[in-house]
C-alpha cells in the first residue's frame, strides 16, 4: 500500500507558475510510475504528466508539453509538477497516483490508470 499527500495548488492569474507535490509514503518501493491528472466539470479526466521510475522517463500531454515538468526528489520520495505559464483550461482539480508493480513502461501509466492517488489539489486560473 501506498500513501500519496499532494500539495501546493492556489489560484492564481494566466501566465504565472505552480508547483504540485505529491509525497509518497509507506511501500514506496513498488512505485511503478507517479502520473499527475485533472478534473473539472464538464471534461473528462486527463492525464497531464508521467514518471516512470525505473529509467525516470517522463511523458506529456500535448495540452501541457512545454509548460509542464515532472520531477523527482528521490531521497524524500516526492514527485514535483512545476506548471508554467497557467492557462485558464488548466484549472481543475489536479491528482498524483501511482501504480505499483507491474511491467517496464507498463503501459497502465501511459493510460493513467492507478492503484492509489491522492486527496487533490485544487488549481484555479484567472485571466
Amino acid at each position: 500500500q501506498v500513501n500519496l499527500v499532494e500539495s501546493g495548488g492556489g489560484s492564481v492569474q494566466a501566465g504565472a507558475s505552480l508547483r504540485l507535490f505529491c509525497g509518497a509514503s509507506r511501500d514506496t518501493a513498488s512505485i511503478n510510475c507517479i502520473t499527475w491528472y485533472r478534473e473539472s466539470p464538464g471534461k473528462e479526466r486527463e492525464g497531464v504528466a508521467g514518471f516512470y521510475v525505473g529509467d525516470g522517463t517522463t511523458y506529456y500531454a500535448d495540452s501541457v508539453k512545454g509548460r509542464f515538468r515532472i520531477s523527482r526528489d528521490v531521497a524524500d520520495n516526492t514527485w514535483y509538477l512545476q506548471m508554467n505559464n497557467l492557462q485558464p483550461e488548466d484549472s481543475g482539480m489536479y491528482h498524483c497516483a501511482a501504480i505499483l508493480g507491474g511491467t517496464w513502461s507498463d503501459p497502465r501509466c501511459r493510460r493513467y490508470e492507478f492503484h492509489y492517488r491522492s486527496q487533490g489539489t485544487r488549481v484555479t486560473v484567472s485571466l
